[in-house]
């Protein structure tokens, strides 16, 4: 999970890209890079940590120019460590290109060795992102039959991209001299949006991103998504023309979006954040009715914030007093989203803290999002119990996370996922909680797609079904053995 954004724009763009990026900060906090075009002249800058962090003005004054795009890094590929493996990439053929990329490369076995001896092209990272890269180079390269280029020949080389690599991605890239190019996988897995607002004298802006949000709180209207398999090119004159460059193209988009990774107030292939958020909350709190007497509950709390919605709904549902008993320290990043398990440990209670006087003597029930390692619940269990909590009931909006997430989240050892190969009440045992209760894969699914055209989500993580086809257990196994965080 990475942020992206892109802009084409008629005045100097570093300004909005990094307003932008700190919008999308909640979807990476390993590193950042903003790269800009000034006619057919790029500038870069990009270092590991937070947006605020990384960037100073010397910084910002060399990035000159009125198209750009950044990117917000999650490592799930590369190396947290390495400031080499943060994105923008480039390459200086054809014409230059720089590329951001959010989603995660499910054949960088094979890309590697074909871009060797068949392309024969050098990377010089572990990121996929950077073999994405030069697979477009390559093929791009190959569409060229003169010394101009044409969105024709750009969209011919996204089709060939498409027959090459596998697994999720959305993408932004430039062209020196040339323009813009956003593009995302033939399932759609991994978000995109496309937006535009005019200038006084008439002339349209074009924007490019993963979240909504980002297009509304720069005044864009918001034109679409991105179409899976769709590629849009943008020209510095400000010209927009797409193309669908997949044979067999279908949305299929990652429900864990929903779930955790998506700011609530985000729009994405059509569907609100934050009232899918609230529709799990009502089927949720119809699981928990089945399962306990609304009797032996006090109080409703969040695991602040994502899952304040779904909790705030459980308690209305139930009839059943919502209370804010978890303090959250805003200045301690994702704990999910940490690059090591150490890490995440030591940071939670940084973050939260438990206020007794909501704890004590109390039947609490607890409504995460979702439970992925159980190091968080752990500690929260802990917490509660310490608080003088009498009974501590956890519940997850989200259903078991028993598979590895191999688009783009990094959830890549079935070891490190607290419930693989254990039973809900073995569980509950390993959080300390007195009862765990899970989502319902089906009710996750009716909660997001509720109202939509949207006919299937990758729930891969919950169900093992692998979206693309290509996910063998073989696969998975040297995931497991080359890519634990």
């Amino acid at each position: 999970m990475c942020g992206i954004v892109g802009i084409v724009s008629t005045e100097p763009v570093n300004q909005q890209i990094y307003d932008s990026l700190l919008l999308l900060q909640h979807r990476g906090q390993d590193s950042t890079g903003i790269a800009t075009a000034d006619g057919p002249v790029f500038h870069m800058a990009k270092a590991r940590g937070q947006v605020r962090e990384a960037f100073r003005t010397r910084d910002m004054r060399s990035l000159i120019g009125d198209m750009g795009l950044g990117h917000v890094r999650y490592t799930t590929k590369g190396a947290a460590e390495r400031e080499e493996e943060a994105q923008p990439f480039y390459v200086n053929a054809p014409y230059g290109i720089i590329l951001v990329h959010n989603g995660n490369l499910t054949n960088t076995r094979e890309l590697s060795g074909d871009l060797f001896s068949i392309d024969r092209r050098h990377v010089n990272s572990t990121s996929d992102t950077e073999m994405l890269l030069n697979v477009l180079a390559t093929e791009l390269q190959g569409q060229i039959k003169g010394l101009e280029l044409d969105p024709d020949q750009v969209f011919e080389a996204v089709s060939q991209v498409h027959q090459r690599v596998e697994g999720s991605y959305a993408v932004i890239a430039m062209i020196a001299g040339y323009g813009l190019l956003a593009f995302r996988d033939p399932f759609g897995i991994r978000p995109l949006i496309l937006g535009r607002r005019m200038t006084d004298a008439g002339k349209p802006e074009w924007i490019v991103a993963s979240e909504s949000l980002v297009l509304e709180n720069g005044d864009y209207e918001i034109v679409r998504d991105v179409e899976p398999g769709e590629a849009i090119f943008i020209t510095l004159d400000g010209e927009m023309i797409s193309r669908q460059c997949a044979t067999n193209p279908r949305l299929v988009p990652c429900s864990f979006e929903y779930v955790y990774l998506a700011r609530p107030d985000s729009v994405m292939n059509g569907v609100s954040v934050y009232e899918a958020r609230l529709r799990m909350g009502e089927r949720l709190a119809t699981t928990v009715e089945t399962h306990m007497s609304k009797g032996d509950i006090d109080v409703v709390m969040p695991i602040p914030d994502s899952s304040r919605p779904s909790a705030m709904q459980v308690a209305r549902k139930l009839g059943i007093e919502y209370r804010e008993g978890f303090y959250k320290n805003r200045y301690v990043g994702r704990t999910f989203i940490m690059p090591g398990q150490s890490e995440r440990k030591r940071s939670v209670r940084q973050k939260l803290n438990a206020m007794g006087t909501e704890f004590k003597g109390k039947n609490i029930l607890i409504v995460d999002d979702s439970i992925v390692r159980g190091t968080t619940s752990q500690q929260i269990v802990e917490m509660a119990r310490a608080a003088g909590a009498n009974k501590v009931t956890f519940t997850s909006a989200a259903p078991p996370v028993r598979y590895p997430h191999v688009y783009g989240i990094n959830m890549p050892s079935r070891r490190e996922l607290i419930a693989y190969g254990r039973k809900i009440p073995e569980i509950a045992r390993e959080l300390g909680a007195d009862h765990m209760i899970y989502q319902e894969v089906a009710d996750l699914q009716a909660a997001i797609t509720e109202g939509t055209s949207i006919e299937q989500l990758d729930m891969s993580c919950f169900t093992g079904d692998y979206v693309t086809g290509t996910v063998t257990e073989e696969y998975l196994e040297w995931v497991e053995k080359t890519q634990l965080s």
